[in-house]
């Protein structure tokens, strides 16, 4: 029996000012709508319009979440429908474009303007946009949403979502979980930027591309000059003109570094005709190199570097999915840093825009999972054997489609188009260090294409081809996931050894747990005897094994979830279970250490 939790932010939730902060910060633009909100909504067995509305529903927040007002379950044989008005002054039909954007639809939506169809998306974590200008009319319009989620029926993305919730796997969500918004353009405009710091060559590279409505179908957009203006605190410090479609390298001599300790990122407004956009970028360099004993490690700009992470699932105890405000979005982010440490594997789901941006200007660096799919999993096979005998997964081949559900080669096909997506749409956040394609061989297969594919789109990053286990002897780093057993590590010639999750202890905090079921590894009846815990773990686990090779370490998790209670937060975000100064000194010792170890 599950109770409801609300978080301070939802508490506070205001349905008429709902997350209204422009939400694509890497590319902002001044003319835009927010249509966040209440919408209206209503289940069916049928894709058709329904003739009758259950009621309103809290835009983005999922049925199933707490603050949507619904909660209820969307089933796999079912619709879920949304309509809401738009208003459109009058004469704005005469200039530009009208684009819309959703933030994410889980899993497979179709979107419609005035009853007549604008697009579609199949996959429930990536962004898109439709261009609705011809299906518009000035004054009131209808806007209507069509949604499908087959949940864990099927091969799509889907993470830890299960229809049947319990211990590791969590309420499935589904429909409109991010930000939907307009932005009005002009006919010609900026759709996509893509942005490289070249350290060696101390200058940043930019490639802006455009739409073009006056290019023949087929035909390739016609080249447009961009003025590129980039300032650092407040101060212009370059200026360039170039041309739309190749990369221009813009010099910046005498750069300052991005890091987690000096977040410093420089602003860049680019202006092509009518339009303006602005963006921003960091420098850093990531490297696996060897220290002075000959040791694989992470380097940050020319330096050793331990990644000290926390496992961050990015699940709220009244949004699921979704942060129910833009400080709720920030707080997990902070409350880890302020905490010591320094990186966030961020699992098994793509957050808004707007994460990886405080991110960015918060200084946290991000190992990015991939979504997790496939068919429903061989638990047996890809989580018990493992667990008993943990080599044994470093042994088997991730051609077996079947044992490792990833028997449909549309869902196969669906993956790659996906993780390219992924890359594409996260590219320009200087705070991702790492891909991580696979996880404990949850739809894991042909990992060594997927680490092909990852270093065609982005040499610049690390990769983690197999976190956990199924290690196909890829990628960059030798990914460990231990609960049960002393570690051992020892370096390896061609791979950084990274302790990718550990840890899982907990303590359960009765007024602000979810469930009356327990899920968790290491169990301790007070936050003193917890802080203990983590102690013991930091001085006899990771501490003696960074001479030995490790180099990064994620402790399992941020937040309790559901059922699983081991988060150093309570799953309200209410309380920290143990007291902030332990884990500060014990990360203090854990940094020396590393310092002291090269």
């Amino acid at each position: 029996m599950s109770k409801p939790l609300k978080t301070i932010w939802g508490e506070q939730l205001d349905p008429e000012h709902v997350l209204e902060e422009y939400p694509r910060p890497q590319m902002a633009r001044r003319d835009w709508m927010n249509l966040n909100g209440y919408w209206d909504y209503a289940f069916s067995v049928d894709p058709e319009t329904p003739d009758t509305w259950d009621g309103r529903i809290l835009v983005p927040f999922s049925p199933e979440a707490l603050l949507s007002g619904v909660d209820r379950q969307l089933k796999p044989d079912e619709y879920l429908h949304y309509r809401r008005d738009i208003t459109i002054p009058e004469g704005e039909l005469k200039r530009g474009r009208w684009l819309l954007h959703f933030g994410a639809v889980d899993q497979i939506c179709a979107v419609y303007v005035n009853d007549r169809k604008a697009g579609g998306h199949t996959g429930g974590y990536l962004p898109f946009s439709i261009d609705i200008t011809d299906l518009l009319a000035e004054g009131e319009n209808t806007l209507r949403v069509c949604v499908k989620d087959l949940s864990d029926t099927s091969y799509h993305a889907r993470g830890k979502q299960s229809l049947k919730r319990g211990g590791m796997w969590y309420t499935a969500q589904s429909g409109i979980w991010q930000t939907v918004w307009m932005e009005h353009v002009p006919d010609v405009y900026i759709k996509a930027v893509k942005l490289v710091p070249d350290c060696d060559g101390s200058a940043i590279k930019i490639k802006v591309l455009i739409n073009d409505s006056t290019a023949s179908a087929g035909s390739a957009p016609s080249s447009k000059k961009v003025r590129a203006v980039i300032s650092f605190h407040g101060k212009v410090v370059r200026e360039a003109v170039f041309k739309t479609g190749v990369t221009c390298c813009v010099s910046l001599e005498g750069f300052e570094w991005w890091t987690p300790e000096e977040p410093n990122l420089y602003d860049l407004e680019l202006s092509m005709g009518e339009d303006r956009v602005t963006s921003y970028f960091g420098m850093r360099r990531i490297q696996i190199r060897k220290d002075r004993k000959g040791i694989l490690r992470f380097w940050l700009n020319g330096r050793p570097y331990y990644h000290n992470g926390v496992l961050d699932q990015g699940y709220y105890s009244d949004g699921l999915y979704t942060a129910p405000s833009d400080e709720a979005l920030q707080y997990d982010i902070r409350t880890m840093k302020d905490l010591g440490f320094n990186m966030l594997r961020k699992h098994i789901k793509i957050e808004p825009d707007r994460w990886y941006y405080h991110c960015d200007r918060l200084g946290m660096l991000v190992w990015q999972d991939m979504v997790s799919g496939g068919s429903p999993y061989h638990l047996w096979f890809v989580n018990k054997i493992p667990f008993v005998l943990m080599r044994t997964g470093r042994i088997v081949k991730d051609r077996n489609y079947r044992l490792l559900a990833r028997q449909e080669a549309e869902g196969r096909n669906e993956y790659y188009r996906e993780l390219k997506e992924m890359v594409r749409h996260l590219y320009n956040h200087p705070c991702i260090t790492a891909w991580v394609p696979f996880n404990e061989g949850w739809g894991q297969f042909d990992a060594h294409r997927a680490v092909k594919v990852l270093r065609r789109l982005d040499p610049t990053r690390m990769i983690d081809q197999a976190s956990g286990w199924f290690d196909q002897g890829g990628g960059d780093i030798y990914s460990i996931h231990n609960y049960w057993k002393k570690l051992k590590v020892k370096p390896l010639r061609h791979r950084v050894v990274a302790l990718t999750e550990f840890g899982a202890c907990f303590h359960r905090v009765q007024e602000h747990s979810f469930t009356d079921r327990i899920y968790g590894i290491r169990k301790y009846a007070s936050p003193d005897a917890l802080a203990d815990g983590l102690a013991s773990l930091w001085d006899k686990e990771l501490i003696p094994n960074i001479l030995k090779g490790l180099s990064a370490s994620v402790y399992t998790q941020v937040s309790d979830i559901e059922d699983e209670l081991n988060g150093l937060l309570t799953y309200d975000r209410k309380l920290l279970k143990v007291s902030a100064e332990r884990v500060r000194s014990m990360n203090r010792k854990l940094k020396e250490a590393f310092l002291a170890s090269w």
